[in-house]
């Protein structure tokens, strides 16, 4: 290689290289920095001897990302259905298509017969209100910690909060319910113990302070022994005669019943139970975007919907368009991976093995994840590779995040699409070259 200034010159000016009609065309798309910025990348190599000057505008088209953003796709093989840290619920293709479609100007504020404004987001909240018909009314803001917040502020500013101190939960990255709640000027009356609650300790603690009652699903972990909790219906029949208001955070974001969590909680049948607000998540169990639902007393939800808080915590169209589309189009990802059969996975997974020598089909167990049915175990296949496969995996294209069990790499398949199977098996020869 030459050596030297003679060098350095041959290197490709920024100009020469956005020129060049691959790099043209991604600035169209990518933006003129971000494409400077890969340029720049593949120059300086080019100076420091690392690659030929005539290979830099190649380099520099390899190294161009697919899209603007920096979040990359992924295949989830961890076999944690709802995985918090890899965005929770995959959105279905009919929630794709609606986002997309909501990328542009849209009627989601505007009523096209009459040429004047119109409710905001109806298609979303007619959808919800129709997927649980027991709650007389809906609302949607961006997590289910803005529901709890909105809830707060509007009932309970300058009040109390009765609530049990075994459901004093804190989820993810220290993120704790009741300082949520003390942040919107509530005051929280803490009754019963961490292992046993009773009637009696709510009822002698309600007052003409009381804002609301509220029951907390210990969604993330799971309490066994010498425990005791207050049902719903229990709490609700005390309540009612006082006119004080029972409000219960569910979670998870189940709507109705579902046979294979039959201990979830979900919105519909706590709502017949008795309380006057639930509020859940849309990004779990439901299966959808990242969004707080507030479902019950149509009073109710119309004061929560007026309190100012409530224009500061509203969702975006892009939310509204693919909560819709979950709620009324086919079954999400989330639904197909907790449904799937259990042979059909080990069927997939002797498959895959079979066209992988390094791989083994194995029976493992799935989980729900996303802080839902922590004690539920789910029958999964999958394959096993050795260890180091796991970071190797993770640094290919696609990224596969597998799980690390008894020294090896799993690949749980649960929480794998079937259309995804080739994809997989192509990044595990990969790794294997």
């Amino acid at each position: 290689m030459p050596g030297g200034s003679d060098h350095r010159r041959r290197v490709p000016r920024t100009d020469a290289l956005l020129a060049e009609p691959r790099l043209a065309a991604a600035e169209r798309l990518l933006g003129r920095e971000l494409v400077k910025s890969v340029i720049a990348t593949a120059q300086q190599r080019a100076r420091a001897g690392e690659i030929e000057p005539e290979q830099v505008a190649e380099q520099a088209v390899a190294a161009l990302p697919a899209t603007a953003a920096s979040l990359r796709p992924v295949l989830n093989a961890t076999g944690v259905v709802v995985h918090t840290n890899l965005g929770r619920a995959p959105l279905s293709q009919a929630a794709l298509d609606a986002v997309l479609t909501a990328g542009g100007a849209t009627d989601v504020e505007f009523d096209l017969d009459t040429g004047r404004r119109g409710r905001r987001g109806r298609g979303a909240l007619t959808a919800l209100a129709r997927a649980v018909p027991a709650a007389g009314g809906v609302h949607v803001v961006n997590n289910n910690a803005a529901a709890l917040l909105l809830a707060a502020l509007t009932m309970a500013a300058g009040k109390e909060i009765v609530l049990s101190r075994g459901e004093l939960v804190e989820i993810g990255d220290g993120f704790r319910i009741p300082e949520l709640l003390q942040s919107a000027g509530a005051r929280l009356r803490e009754v019963g113990t961490t292992n046993r609650t009773h009637l009696r300790d709510y009822a002698d603690a309600i007052g003409p302070d009381t804002g609301f009652v509220l029951k907390v699903h210990p969604s993330n972990f799971h309490v066994a022994g010498f425990t005791s909790a207050v049902a719903v219906s229990e709490l609700a029949e005390v309540l009612r005669p006082r006119n004080v208001p029972l409000v219960v955070d569910i979670g998870s974001g189940l709507l109705s019943p579902h046979p294979v969590l039959p201990d979830e909680p979900d919105a519909a049948t706590t709502l017949t139970d008795g309380a006057d607000l639930v509020t859940a998540s849309g990004d779990k169990l439901l299966g959808g975007p990242q969004a707080g639902l507030l479902l019950g007393d149509v009073q109710l939800i119309e004061r929560l919907r007026r309190n100012p808080a409530a224009r500061a915590l509203r969702v975006d169209k892009l939310t509204l368009a693919a909560l819709e589309a979950t709620l009324t189009g086919p079954p999400p990802p989330v639904h197909q991976a907790l449904t799937v059969d259990v042979a059909q996975l080990r069927d997939r997974a002797e498959r895959l093995a079979a066209t992988l020598p390094i791989a083994e089909a194995v029976d493992c167990v799935a989980a729900v994840g996303g802080g839902g049915a922590p004690g539920v175990r789910l029958p999964s296949a999958g394959l096993s590779l050795p260890e180091a496969y796991a970071a190797a995996l993770r640094a290919g294209n696609p990224p596969v995040i597998g799980r690390l069990e008894d020294g090896r790499c799993l690949l749980d398949l649960r929480t794998v699409a079937p259309e995804d199977d080739d994809r997989l098996a192509t990044a595990v020869l990969a790794c294997s070259s």
